[in-house]
């Protein structure tokens, strides 16, 4: 897991590739089935963000001490990722719309370092109408909070919503240790309530200060991961005893803050809004890989 946010970073198709829930997710993409199309691509981005607000906080008084509870929600996790492969084409049905960590691949994977191609999807079956991370992850940030994303407009989105909240629900998690399971509502209100104030704050930040979502988003971004590595990575060398955990520490903060930078300055708005419904042709920078002959 303390690999994962570093992989977003350099390019999220990395993860995407291999990932085991998105092998059960194509395993019926073979299958005709429906497009994720219209008001559904909005409403399984609030349920994957919505999953992924009720399991992180949930590590702390039960997955991080109950392993056959964790391995429950992890198969009842590839059972829906394949069930909804049934229901909707290729990636469509999970791997686009309500995976718990796709907005986190999406803010952390805004501005890659270099270009993965897309492994799985050969031939592109455009299963998403808009929003694809495999088919163009800069293109996918600025469509999930409304192309533009005017100062006014991005925050209104299930995706900004959770931009904004997440470098403090980061935070949030790590002032807590693992605890019970009656330590719960300790556990959500803590979190919770951090995100909350990132939320607003930023919010207010962006408004007042008439800040555009294709200049925030970056900021969010990497003050979210660099707040889980400042507090990450000490304590992944420390779990096995290693040495040179504040090391770590200062060394991925360098990093984070190089990525930022660069983010920033090829931060620049969409020129036009696209269509809803209408999928966008692939870039040169991240080519679709040709068919198998």
């Amino acid at each position: 897991i303390p690999v994962l946010p570093l992989t977003f970073m350099l390019n999220a198709g990395m993860w995407r590739d291999i990932c085991p829930l998105a092998t059960a997710n194509m395993l019926m993409s073979s299958r005709p089935s429906r497009d994720l199309t219209g008001s559904w691509i909005s409403w399984s981005a609030s349920i994957g963000i919505l999953l992924l607000f009720v399991l992180v906080p949930a590590r702390r008084f039960l997955f991080n001490m109950d392993g056959p509870i964790l391995a429950i929600v992890v198969l009842a996790v590839t059972a829906l990722a394949f069930t909804m492969g049934w229901f909707v084409k290729a990636k469509g049905g999970f791997c686009n719309s309500i995976c718990p960590v796709l907005p986190v691949e999406k803010l952390y994977g805004q501005a890659p370092l270099f270009a993965v191609r897309n492994a799985r999807c050969v031939p592109c079956t455009h299963c998403t109408a808009k929003g694809c991370q495999d088919l163009d992850p800069v293109l996918s940030v600025r469509q999930s909070v409304g192309n533009g994303g005017g100062v006014k407009d991005w925050i209104r989105t299930p995706f900004g919503v959770f931009a904004a909240a997440f470098p403090g629900f980061i935070f949030g998690y790590f002032q807590l240790s693992d605890g019970v399971l009656s330590d719960f509502l300790t556990v959500y209100g803590t979190i919770l309530g951090y995100a909350a104030v990132s939320l607003v704050g930023f919010a207010v930040l962006s408004l007042a200060l008439r800040i555009p979502s294709h200049r925030l988003l970056p900021v969010l971004g990497g003050l979210a991961v660099g707040i889980y590595y400042w507090y990450a990575a000490p304590a992944s060398l420390a779990a096995f005893d290693l040495a040179g955990g504040e090391v770590l520490k200062w060394v991925m903060t360098a990093f984070v803050a190089f990525w930022l930078s660069r983010a920033l300055r090829h931060a620049t708005p969409l020129p036009t809004p696209h269509k809803h419904g209408t999928a966008r042709a692939v870039t040169p920078t991240f080519p679709l890989p040709q068919a198998p002959r």
